[in-house]
């Protein structure tokens, strides 16, 4: 009979504490959803200046992933996305099975890789030279002359390396006419597809990606090179025992956004210096998707492919961004 008492005094007991726990977890939602909305209200301006930006994003980055459902569907433009049949990872498979793309993405990971091994060291290489440079208006001409390539079309670059390197009125050749040897007409041997495109890239956005590295030298303490200078430091020491450590926070920001793009390689300029005598070390994902999907009208394929090149660069840029949170304590997120 006590213990009857007891579990029936204990149950509203209960049932208050219940009540209460309820209540308080409300009541602190409504005082979150309260601070938040008196947020927006003071700082309305500034999200009103985002607006246009969030738009941007839902129209042309969200609202197309809609159609990446077409990747798992036998995909028909008659039929329309909604309307195609279900066929799941058939295309998956097909993509795995197929030389042209195992060989694609073996030419995007290696040319990724020599995009990384000298492309990512040269603007931090062209900064550091900058930021050495005393003379004020040398200093301002060279960045103004390694800047300009950035800002030139694609079709304009492929132009002039396609005429640097042409056999019969090219620089490259002429001057190898001149030292005795046959001309070679570089575009056409697979071999020598790759050295060009890189260097190509390095010229064109090497002094653009400058910018972001002189821009963290600018904001190095002062008084570090003060301080190295009285205690005997020369340029060198300085830039290595200062400079470098102070960027290199930046320097692995960067590292972990190239890594997310390492299977974008860059399609205009590939399809421009590229031809089918050159597919063997030039064909990437990009420009077999493209062939797949607008030239030979299989955009299932190509979607599927599009969102294999997705999910690796989102693995590689959470890897990369993991270890560098754990090693060097800077990451992205």
């Amino acid at each position: 009979m006590a213990e009857e008492n007891s579990s029936a005094s204990g149950q509203p007991v209960q049932n208050a504490r219940t009540e209460g726990r309820e209540m308080r977890r409300q009541n602190a939602n409504d005082g979150r959803w309260l601070r938040l909305l008196d947020h927006f209200k003071r700082e309305w301006q500034l999200y009103a200046m985002l607006l246009p930006t969030i738009i941007w994003f839902l129209v042309f980055l969200y609202k197309p992933m809609y159609g990446l459902q077409i990747a798992f569907k036998d995909y028909s433009i008659f039929r329309g996305v909604s309307g195609s049949p279900w066929i799941g990872f058939e295309h998956f498979h097909t993509l795995f099975s197929n030389d042209q793309f195992i060989r694609a993405v073996k030419n995007t990971i290696i040319i990724s890789f020599y995009n990384l091994l000298f492309g990512f060291p040269a603007p931090i290489i062209l900064a550091l030279m900058f930021n050495e440079v005393l003379h004020a208006s040398y200093k301002k001409t060279a960045q103004t002359i390694v800047y300009l390539p950035h800002f030139i079309s694609s079709v304009i670059i492929a132009g002039i390396v396609i005429t640097a390197f042409s056999p019969t009125a090219g620089i490259i050749n002429t001057f190898i006419s001149w030292l005795g040897f046959e001309p070679i007409y570089f575009l056409t041997q697979p071999e020598w597809f790759r050295p060009i495109f890189v260097g190509t890239g390095i010229w064109q956005e090497a002094g653009f990606g400058s910018i972001v590295f002189l821009a963290a030298i600018s904001g190095v303490n002062p008084s570090l090179y003060e301080s190295a200078v009285v205690d005997g430091a020369n340029r060198w020491q300085m830039m290595w025992k200062i400079t470098v450590p102070s960027i290199l926070p930046t320097i692995l920001i960067m590292l972990i956004i190239r890594i997310g793009n390492v299977m974008e390689v860059s399609f205009e300029l590939v399809m421009l210096l590229y031809q089918p005598s050159t597919y063997a070390t030039a064909d990437v994902v990009n420009t077999w998707v493209y062939r797949q999907g607008l030239q030979s009208g299989q955009y299932d394929l190509a979607a599927a492919a599009g969102l294999f090149n997705a999910v690796v660069a989102l693995t590689l840029v959470m890897t990369a961004n993991t270890l560098s949170r754990r090693f060097s304590r800077t990451s992205l997120w």
